[in-house]
């Protein structure tokens, strides 16, 4: 190693050239493998060191979770010069071998003995310490201006959650309120005669949904029973399903045959819903005197019939529209006669569309196979048993669509009583 190293230095770059060689030789060499801690953050420093060969690492938290590599210095870089113009001084680093290194060490006696000889290196230890201070000040600036820039960045983000947070909630409480009023349209009561009992069952895929049933008297000795299935999901399907249920409704009140009363609603849907929703509807009247059902399908499911001998029928179909589409609608309408002993079951797709962990549909099949062994159940109970089988056959996959479950049960009697 020659002069021109330690002249590199700044606080030994004065010196005469004479100094710098007594310097070169009189320092004493230190070799250190890679890896080496050559001191450690804490301690009390008493010499500094001029890098000859190899590369060192400034570390903070040395051999731990939270290490941070500092800064990394080559030759003719130096290190620990504050432990000679502050005594007793502490590290506030340590330093590592990068790689297998050489150094030159300087005591604080050696220093001290430097600083007799060469007194006007009181000047440079001045100014070094001058520009250390104005470059840990622009540091420090520049730090503590990007935290201040993350903090109010992550203050930003923070108020931007909170602010979606409280919308979400917001939109949580009307989505209650909406299911809590869907809920109460639908009938917590369902008629029941001494000849037939009424079942049904809703279980929503999410808060709101846009299926719908209702079972209520029309006039005497007569039952409307209405189910449909909104083509859509969410709170604008809730909203169209109250509506297209109170119309429909309504129409029933007048007595109306089932065409009728779905003609009715379907031209006041027509002309009051400016949207692309639409609504698969099924509803009928039932004569509780003479067992005689007839109905009205707008595009729904045809409903399944269970016969006193566990025969499960689909019943026959045409082509037929839902509501809401066009005014000049085509229905498929029909009447049947329900036997002592017999269930008629209304469904929505939602029951056939559910899916088991392989994503197989349930199918038509598997509820004609499981509704053959209901029979002699009262109607709540065949809703029941059905829902309860297609939550095993799910195992716990989501469910896509609303399911929604309605069925007529037909006594095993011979004669048929008032409603």
């Amino acid at each position: 190693m020659n002069e021109s190293l330690l002249a590199k230095i700044p606080l030994f770059n004065d010196l005469p050239l004479a100094e710098l060689r007594h310097l070169v030789e009189t320092l004493g060499v230190l070799e250190v493998p890679m890896g080496r801690i050559i001191f450690r953050e804490g301690e009390v420093g008493d010499s500094f060191y001029v890098v000859v060969e190899g590369e060192l690492e400034i570390v903070m938290a040395v051999d731990s979770p939270e290490e941070l590599l500092l800064n990394t210095l080559g030759p003719g870089e130096y290190l620990g010069e504050m432990s000679l113009l502050m005594p007793g001084g502490v590290r506030t680093a340590s330093v590592r071998a990068r790689s297998a290194a050489v150094l030159l060490v300087m005591t604080r006696q050696e220093f001290n003995e430097l600083l007799l000889r060469q007194p006007m290196l009181a000047y440079s230890m001045v100014r070094v310490l001058s520009e250390r201070l104005d470059s840990t000040n622009d540091a420090t600036f520049h730090d503590l201006t990007e935290k201040n820039r993350q903090l109010q960045k992550a203050y930003n983000e923070l108020k931007a959650a909170q602010e979606q947070l409280i919308e979400k909630e917001r939109l949580e409480r009307e989505l209650q309120v909406a299911a809590g009023i869907q809920m109460s349209i639908l009938p917590d009561v369902l008629p029941e005669t001494s000849g037939f009992d009424f079942g049904g069952l809703v279980a929503p895929a999410h808060q709101v949904g846009g299926d719908l049933y209702d079972v209520f008297p029309v006039g005497t000795e007569k039952i409307g029973v209405l189910i449909g299935d909104v083509a859509d999901k969410g709170v604008p399907s809730a909203i169209f399903m109250a509506r297209a249920h109170a119309l429909i409704v309504t129409e029933a009140a007048h007595g109306f045959p089932a065409g009728k009363v779905m003609r009715e609603a379907n031209r006041h849907i027509t002309h009051l819903e400016k949207s692309t929703q639409f609504v698969t509807t099924l509803y009928g009247v039932l004569d509780c005197k003479t067992g005689e059902f007839a109905y009205a399908r707008a595009g729904h499911e045809p409903p399944l019939l269970l016969s006193p001998d566990g025969r499960v029928e689909r019943l026959p179909f045409k082509t037929g529209m839902a509501l809401g589409i066009v005014e000049d609608i085509v229905l498929d309408e029909n009447t049947i006669w329900l036997a002592p002993g017999s269930t008629l079951l209304f469904y929505t797709d939602g029951l056939t569309d559910c899916r088991n962990p392989e994503g197989e549909p349930y199918g038509l099949e598997r509820i004609q196979s499981a509704l053959s062994g209901l029979r002699g159940l009262s109607a709540q109970e065949v809703c029941g048993r059905l829902l309860s089988m297609l939550k095993d056959y799910q195992l716990g996959s989501p469910q896509d669509d609303d399911v929604t479950l309605v069925a007529v049960h037909a006594r095993q009697s011979k004669e048929q009583e008032k409603c």
